[in-house]
């Protein structure tokens, strides 16, 4: 660690979200950043299990010795059908933060080249030689900065890209009644009243008698806390469980928008993480995307220095405006949406999609199972709105 008397820096991350700690573990880990000073700022400490994130996976990743479960099954499930999701050859990966917190802290403060200040950013300001980045007792300069902040009234208050939220709350239970199948996740129940949203159940079982029950929509408003923990309630009664303790509480919201982040970019400031649009948009997947991006970026900064030229969009971008246009329109309709996705087609190339690696025949078969009158109307919907 190095004296926080120094400060000028080469890189500052403002936040240490997601992205922002992938990005410097693998600059840490690449060798290539050993003579750049990096400086993260951010008011939380991370000491506390505050979120669990998922992704399916083909092979072992660097982020191996945090995964606390894996399954090679999904259940979904909607008020006429369940289907059993096999993943093959995908496996579906269980994260707790607070055990990707110390993978990562662990390294980090091993580094005399990074500095790790506990405080809230207040002012980032690009001049023409550097970034001025002030905290409310200090203030630095910095050749790059890495931005994770989000600045949600600017997305929130433009009105040309649909703006959702996937929010839930989440109850770690344990249940004297063995009902959980440690060997199989529920992807999404649906057969939870919709009350014309998209809602859902998500259900990660870690043994018999232990699970994590999320009550999850996909909507624009969220509620009343009371009303999260009244459904989680009523579902562990549906599951036949009677006698139970709460370990833990979750809750969280994911912006899901196709808002072009990208264009806040500057030659020396980029943003990164849910202020950089890495979350999947039509799905609230934030892990895997993360993992792309950053080591991306990595690449990126050994070879080049203008951040405008870090984006490149892709077709999946406009695929999830499509999916976007629609629930905002039509909130009620993900369960028609997403059970007709799975409920013939291919898992393993539905999640291949979903992780934006298919090809464009590939990405046919999948939408080619979603309601084809709704989305060829969100087509032009959004073709109409582009031209403008």
């Amino acid at each position: 660690m190095i004296s926080a008397q120094s400060q000028h820096y080469d890189y500052i991350f403002t936040g240490t979200g997601l992205a922002a700690l992938m990005t410097v573990y693998k600059m840490v880990l690449s060798k290539k950043f050993d003579d750049k000073h990096l400086l993260l700022l951010d008011p939380n400490l991370k000491k506390t299990n505050d979120r669990t994130w998922c992704f399916w996976e083909e092979n072992t990743t660097l982020w191996e010795k945090s995964i606390s479960k894996k399954w090679d099954n999904a259940l979904f499930i909607n008020g006429n059908y369940n289907r059993n999701l096999t993943l093959k050859p995908y496996k579906y990966n269980q994260i707790r933060g607070l055990d990707f917190y110390r993978l990562i802290f662990d390294v980090l403060e091993k580094q005399k080249n990074i500095t790790i200040i506990n405080e809230e950013v207040i002012h980032i300001n690009e001049l023409e030689n550097h970034v001025f980045v002030a905290t409310p007792s200090q203030s630095f300069t910095s050749e790059r900065v890495l931005n994770s902040v989000y600045d949600k009234n600017t997305v929130e208050n433009q009105q040309r890209y649909p703006v959702l939220q996937q929010h839930f709350i989440g109850w770690f239970i344990q249940s004297e009644e063995a009902v959980f199948n440690p060997d199989q996740a529920t992807f999404m129940d649906f057969s939870v009243a919709q009350k014309g949203n998209t809602r859902f159940m998500y259900v990660l079982p870690t043994t018999t008698n232990e699970a994590l029950i999320e009550y999850t929509l996909f909507s624009q408003s969220l509620l009343e806390q009371s009303e999260y923990e009244l459904e989680i309630a009523k579902y562990i009664q549906k599951l036949g469980i009677r006698n139970y303790k709460i370990i833990e509480k979750e809750q969280g919201s994911i912006p899901m928008t196709c808002y072009p982040f990208w264009k806040k970019n500057t030659k020396r400031v980029l943003n990164i993480g849910t202020a950089g649009g890495w979350t999947k948009s039509s799905t609230g997947y934030t892990f895997k995307n993360s993992d792309k991006k950053s080591t991306a970026l990595v690449s990126f900064l050994q070879t080049k220095n203008d951040f405008k030229s870090f984006h490149k969009t892709t077709k999946f971008w406009f695929y999830d405006l499509l999916l976007l246009d629609i629930l905002d329109r039509n909130n009620e309709l993900g369960s028609q949406i997403f059970s007709s996705l799975f409920k013939k087609g291919n898992p393993a190339l539905i999640f291949k999609f979903l992780d934006e690696e298919t090809t464009f025949l590939e990405d046919l078969k999948v939408i080619w199972k979603c309601p084809k009158t709704i989305f060829i109307k969100a087509l032009f919907r959004v073709l109409f709105r582009q031209k403008k």
